[in-house]
């Protein structure tokens, strides 16, 4: 039998800091936020991550997903998707899932994207592959060299 809930359900909302609005410290939101202004600190979203094009965070930003369209400088942690739009202009670390990068971005940093399962990650390392068959060949040493990069783009 299904229940029927009297309240109606709260709508996701986006927060929003306001360009002019100037913030210190750790911010946290459960839906997502927008930020036109600037942030030195830590923003914390379980939700999406928007900074817009004259945004600026100084710090880091650990969210489910985010698009930045502003500068960054700092640390990028995203569960999902990251995209990075034509005016993004980021300096510092990236760790993400997935991301996608609009021509004219720029980054600056390290980044690190996507994870294996644990179990999927063990069963390649040690050969088995998918269904055990099959050898996966060893990267070679310049491969598994991990450093930094930068990505510019324009005329």
């Amino acid at each position: 039998m299904a229940r029927h809930d009297s309240s109606p359900s709260a709508p996701s909302q986006i927060n929003l800091i306001a360009a002019g609005t100037s913030l210190e410290g750790t911010l946290s939101a459960k839906d997502d936020i927008r930020v036109s202004g600037s942030l030195k600190g830590t923003l914390k979203v379980e939700g999406k991550a928007i900074i817009a094009q004259e945004g600026h965070i100084e710090g880091e930003i650990i969210a489910a997903d985010a698009d930045i369209a502003g500068s960054m400088q700092g640390d990028i942690s995203v569960k999902g998707r990251l995209v990075l739009k034509s005016t993004a202009r980021i300096e510092g670390t990236i760790k993400t899932t997935r991301l996608i990068v609009e021509e004219g971005a720029t980054i600056d940093g390290t980044c690190r994207m996507g994870q294996l399962d644990p179990k999927r990650a063990q069963a390649l390392k040690s050969g088995n592959g998918a269904n055990g068959s099959s050898q996966v060949p060893q990267p070679s040493e310049k491969a598994k060299k991990q450093g930094s990069f930068s990505m510019l783009s324009g005329d």
